[in-house]
């Protein structure tokens, strides 16, 4: 509540402020007409004086007198259209302006800033971000948040007959893995996730361990669209045991970035996506929607970001040691296998951490390739990593002093 008291009493000082040097204006461009009119009565009333005198015959005065009498009605006029001009004017402007402030206050601060919450340091973010990360909404509480979904009318008689009949038959005989897979698959299909990651469970209970990759990433990516998009504890659980399995498994490393985008840390987010978008391959089905929140993934993690050539980087790339044996290569292709350098050790640090020598060794690759906003971040990242670690922190620091993003 003090946060916005202070806001409109400092959008009603600025609009003051404005209004009141309008005013000012206004009130000069009058003056300005008066003194004109006051001139030109003095000197009727000298040419009378003079005509007194002698020094004007009676033609020169007459002649004089119509010269200054019509330059006293051009004053009069235009002092005229001055005043129907700015009658009122100033004040819907200033007006305008102050509507103008606080909307477009609300508006910046409603995209940049978090209402309702003060500034944070970067430990406390994290922190912030970890405590909603442990307390965030179960798979059944996100469920239950949703909105009934209406009944589907795009599927035949015959199908939703067979479907039914299918559901049946599951019902009579529990361990057919066969059964199970195809109930999973057509309540899916119905867009009835919760049935369909249900009978995906049994599935791979039944299988146990001959359970495939595919069959654990789509339990993970049942649970997610039962819940509306929603990665929940239980989701990322399932991404957990995929990614044990298949490190690169693209669908779960994206639920796995769009997670740390929900629970406050779009930094981690950010070099997820943007290490997926650099695997590829461009027809992935995690591009799409990748493509779609990195953007606005990187301004909330403060990178300046340029979307990468998809696929540029399918590989784990080279190792540092390559790097500075490939004195012969040509500069393009240095910073070709900096990148993929670059993607490969952003992508675990973020994932699996590491040592301070590979955090400054990433942050320097970062300098080198010129993206220093990133680089930044990364060393921001660090700072919060190491912070008990003094030796650590003098290493990082003198890392991003040499690639120029910090003094």
């Amino acid at each position: 509540m003090a946060f916005w008291i202070t806001t409109i009493v400092l959008t009603l000082i600025v609009a003051g402020l404005l209004a009141l040097a309008l005013l000012r204006r206004d009130e000069k461009s009058n003056d300005k007409a008066d003194y004109d009119l006051r001139v030109y009565r003095d000197q009727l009333s000298e040419v009378e004086r003079d005509l007194e005198r002698g020094v004007l015959s009676t033609e020169d005065a007459t002649r004089v007198r119509t010269e200054i009498s019509r330059r006293i009605l051009a004053a009069d006029v235009a002092r005229r259209e001055i005043d129907d001009t700015t009658s009122g004017a100033p004040k819907l402007l200033a007006g305008g302006i102050a509507v103008a402030l606080a909307v477009g206050s609300f508006a910046l601060y409603s995209g940049l800033g978090a209402p309702g919450y003060g500034d944070l340091a970067l430990a406390e973010r994290i922190a912030f971000a970890e405590n909603l990360r442990e307390t965030r909404p179960t798979q059944a509480e996100a469920e239950a948040s949703l909105p009934e979904k209406p009944a589907t009318t795009e599927f035949s008689e015959d199908y939703l007959r067979l479907v039914q009949t299918l559901r049946n038959t599951v019902v009579q005989r529990p361990d057919d893995i066969q059964g199970h897979a195809l109930l999973a698959q057509n309540e899916s299909n119905l867009g009835n996730f919760i049935a369909a990651y249900t009978a995906q469970a049994r599935l791979i209970e039944l299988k146990g361990e001959q359970a495939t990759v595919q069959d654990l990433t789509d339990y993970a990516d049942l649970l997610v669209l039962a819940a509306g998009g929603y990665v929940s504890p239980e989701a990322e659980q399932a991404a957990s045991v995929v990614l044990n399995t298949d490190p690169q498994n693209g669908i779960a490393r994206y639920y796995s970035g769009l997670m740390m985008a929900q629970t406050g840390r779009p930094d981690m987010a950010f070099r997820i996506w943007d290490r997926q978008l650099r695997i590829g391959p461009e027809n992935a089905p995690w591009i799409a929607p990748i493509l779609a929140q990195i953007p606005d993934m990187a301004q909330r993690a403060g990178v300046n970001y340029q979307i990468p050539a998809i696929g540029s980087a399918a590989t784990n790339g080279p190792t540092f040691g390559d790097i500075d044996a490939a004195a012969e290569l040509t500069g393009a292709e240095r910073i070709e296998m900096i990148e993929g350098m670059v993607a490969g050790l952003s992508d675990r640090l973020a994932t699996e951490g590491g040592s301070a020598p590979e955090w400054a060794q990433l942050i320097g690759a970062l300098g080198v390739l010129g993206r220093s906003d990133q680089a930044f971040a990364i060393f921001q990242n660090a700072q919060q990593v190491f912070a008990d670690d003094l030796t650590a922190i003098d290493m990082i620091t003198r890392a991003a002093q040499r690639a120029g993003v910090v003094e």
